[in-house]
């Protein structure tokens, strides 16, 4: 695919100033230079265009390149680069991060114009001819006293940090936040068992206390039947009573 119509589809329906990041590998690149890359990328940061060797002669410069005052990473590696630095500066003022590997950068001389960038921290040369060179890295580090990593290493041949280190950092951290927050809904969890508790144990003597009611109730109800029962058992012996009473008068009247 040529550079042009793939820059068209990386767009995908944003404006050019609305990109950040833009991925160009494999592109074709017709005349040997970038195409379709416009200054209205002004938001730009990181720029790739791994192996744009397809088509014939690839990329063999990046003097084209547009202004893009917010570019800090730019990676035209595995290509065919062997000159053309000179604009870097002017058109890259906050470039930090520039991956030449794999490029035909041959002499030290090549990267003199990097000497204009202000701050560049990476300079990564790996699979260039250059690198072939005695004393390439004392040479390359005392032409770019600013430089601070060349080829993943500093000048006390440190190591490059790791930047899947610090996003492991993020992630412990990620995870200590969320064991506290786990620890913090334990506590709420165990709030509200023991909240549960105790409206079951309400609950509990709420029923002690209807079923001793409705005892109650019952034992009312079986105190007023108890009492009519012996209401009647009175009303039935005054009765009989008024009967035998009635019966020895009747009697004392028949005698007479």
């Amino acid at each position: 695919m040529d550079m042009k119509r793939r820059i068209h589809l990386e767009l995908r329906n944003q404006t050019p100033a609305a990109v950040r990041e833009l991925v160009l590998d494999n592109c074709k690149s017709n005349d040997g230079k970038i195409e379709g890359l416009m200054a209205e990328f002004v938001n730009l940061e990181y720029f790739s265009l791994i192996n744009v060797a397809l088509g014939f002669p690839g990329l063999i410069s990046v003097s084209n390149l547009p202004k893009l005052p917010k570019l800090k990473k730019l990676e035209p590696s595995d290509n065919r680069i062997f000159a053309g630095l000179d604009m870097l500066a002017e058109k890259l003022p906050n470039l930090t991060h520039l991956n030449l590997s794999g490029n035909k950068l041959k002499d030290i001389s090549t990267l003199k114009p990097s000497k204009k960038l202000e701050c560049p921290k990476s300079l990564d040369l790996f699979n260039c001819e250059v690198t072939n060179l005695n004393d390439y890295q004392e040479s390359v580090f005392k032409l770019l006293p600013q430089l601070t990593y060349l080829d993943g290493y500093d000048r006390e041949d440190s190591e490059t940090p790791d930047s899947d280190a610090e996003v492991d950092g993020v992630d412990d951290e990620d995870e200590v936040s969320g064991e506290e927050e786990c620890g913090h809904d334990g506590e709420a969890d165990e709030d509200e068992d023991d909240e549960d508790e105790e409206e079951d144990d309400e609950g509990e003597d709420e029923d002690q206390e209807e079923e001793e009611d409705e005892e109650c109730g019952h034992d009312g109800e079986a105190d007023e039947d108890e009492d009519e029962d012996e209401d009647e058992e009175e009303e039935e012996e005054e009765s009989g009573k008024g009967e035998k009473r009635k019966r020895e008068t009747d009697d004392e009247g028949e005698d007479d």
